[in-house]
């Protein structure tokens, strides 16, 4: 295999919708060539994943594991997998594999201008944000990390995570989703948006399926806060028609999530009493948002779950878009281990019910 398809940029021409780069990082390929902000970077594609596990003779293991996973209970899972995730984890990789991820990482310093520039290491796998299995909260993303030996570290990092009891007890209609084809994992390798505010938009409201509201939920910080739930954040219900704010929900918040130097982690810092109060969205940041998600519905021409951050220079980025599947389907793909996806927060708080982390039919997306 050559090195260019191991690696593939967001802004290639031939990114949007390429399967090489998983469900995830093609959706935010297509973004970028609609003229969205989307931070810049790369994948290091499933043919990458691929190349590694027939180097280090996990093939048959891999396979092994997917075909063994049907009716076993968590912990059984966790069992069946431990020799392969801690393999992936220390095999070799492939020299030129290797060499190829660093050059694309300096190559993404000399485009940022930024030495060591902090990236999110974020996974896309093949079914990942597809109509029929969204994998939403499933996979892993990994934030602020810094140079080429921690890229590769998170790398594969992401690639043992395919085998997680999370994403192998991942259901839809009954069946075991990662048993029903070859699946692999693109890594996506982007730069950090030095996020102000950040949250998670609904072209439709989550609750109803009311198609005319656009719901979104912001925060102070990273959005791992409002994807995590364990940030309450200010909830807005926008009319898609008008753009009136028909519902505005400000929440106290007294932490965020942000990059913590002297740990070297992202993780929750305390709000200065004189943010804790306020709206971390202004009222032209709600009208753009709210503009920008009827806009990207209409291009993906059906509702849709959107990421998105605002900088410190007030500039709004699109982190993630993927189609809204509770609505879309009368039995939505779900995991049997305890997780939430970020809709799973929204329905909590517009309800006022908690929604169940797992075995709960309407709460996956």
């Amino acid at each position: 295999m050559t090195a260019a398809s191991r690696i593939v940029w967001l802004d290639d021409a031939a990114a949007p919708g390429d399967p090489l780069l998983g469900g995830k990082f093609s959706s935010l390929a297509t973004s970028m060539a609609a003229g969205y902000a989307v931070p810049p970077g790369f994948g290091i594609t499933t043919v990458a994943y691929r190349d590694f596990l027939d180097a280090a003779g996990l093939v048959g293991e891999a396979r092994r594991v997917r075909q063994a996973v049907p009716g076993l209970a968590l912990a059984d899972i966790q069992a069946e997998t431990a020799h392969l995730t801690e393999t992936i984890m220390t095999a070799d990789l492939p020299l030129d594999l290797e060499a190829t991820v660093r050059k694309s990482y300096a190559e993404l310093e000399v485009r940022t201008a930024c030495a060591n520039v902090p990236v999110a290491v974020r996974s896309s796998g093949e079914s990942e944000d597809l109509a029929g299995a969204s994998f939403a909260g499933q996979y892993e993303t990994y934030l602020w990390i810094s140079g080429a030996d921690d890229v590769l570290k998170h790398m594969r990092m992401c690639w043992a995570g395919m085998f997680s009891e999370t994403v192998l007890s991942y259901q839809r209609d009954g069946d075991t989703v990662i048993t029903q084809g070859d699946i692999a994992m693109c890594v996506g390798v982007q730069q950090m948006v030095q996020a102000r505010s950040a949250g998670v938009m609904f072209t439709l409201d989550p609750l109803t399926g009311d198609r005319s509201k656009i719901v979104f939920e912001a925060c102070w910080g990273l959005g791992e806060g409002v994807v995590k739930g364990d940030i309450t954040p200010s909830l807005f219900v926008i009319d898609k028609v008008t753009f009136d704010v028909l519902k505005r929900q400000v929440a106290t918040q007294t932490e965020e999530y942000r990059f913590k130097p002297d740990a070297g982690t992202v993780g929750l810092a305390p709000i200065e009493p004189s943010r804790q109060e306020m709206v971390c969205l202004s009222d032209e940041n709600i009208q753009f948002l709210a503009k920008l998600g009827k806009r990207i519905e209409a291009d993906r021409g059906a509702p849709q779950d959107i990421e998105w951050a605002i900088g410190t220079d007030d500039d709004l980025w699109v982190l993630q878009v993927r189609p809204e599947t509770v609505w879309s389907r009368k039995s939505p793909s779900r995991p049997i281990a305890a997780t939430k996806s970020p809709v799973d927060h929204v329905l909590s708080r517009l309800s006022g019910v908690k929604v169940a982390a797992s075995n709960s039919d309407a709460s996956k997306s």
